[in-house]
């Protein structure tokens, strides 16, 4: 573990799961970024890239289902503080060396606590909602690398995966 303590801060003294009280943290700007990918056939991608799938517009639906995700993150993991998010955009991009899509999802708030599950979170579901689009189609698939890339704001300062 890093940071100052070795601390679980989401286990009591009894040992019992409990939300963080961060009623005393001081309000800053937080933003954090996940990355996450799909890798499937060259052909698949070229049928999203094409807009062949029958479904309908892969990036697009897969977008909004991320941003919807992070709205929501609070309700699906159970000791994440529902936040009035300020700002969430995704990213999907083609990989032709993959082959897949690259999935960035960008979270900003101004709050008591960060953003990365909710960076994560619209990651997580971009990347099945792209599976799921497209699983008909190739049955190949593979999520990869779901991780926190970035984070600024609050006590612990600036995280680069880069430099981790």
């Amino acid at each position: 573990m890093t940071g100052q303590d070795n601390k679980l801060s989401h286990i009591g003294a009894d040992g019992a799961a409990r939300m963080v009280d961060v009623s005393d943290k001081q309000v800053t700007k937080r933003t954090a970024i996940a990355k996450g990918s799909v890798r499937m056939s060259a052909d698949t991608l070229t049928l999203i890239t094409d807009q062949k799938i029958s479904k309908g517009n892969v990036v697009d639906t897969a977008r909004l289902a991320g941003i919807m995700a992070a709205k929501r993150t609070g309700d699906l993991i159970p000791l994440c503080h529902p936040l009035p998010l300020q700002h969430v955009d995704l990213d999907i991009v083609p990989d032709d060396a993959l082959p897949g899509l690259q999935v960035t999802a960008t979270a900003t708030i101004t709050a008591q606590t960060g953003v990365e599950m909710e960076a994560l979170t619209a990651v997580s579901l971009a990347c099945l909602t792209i599976y799921d689009m497209v699983k008909s189609a190739d049955k190949s698939l593979v999520i990869n690398d779901i991780r926190l890339t970035y984070k600024d704001g609050g006590k612990s300062g600036t995280y680069r995966a880069d430099e981790a």
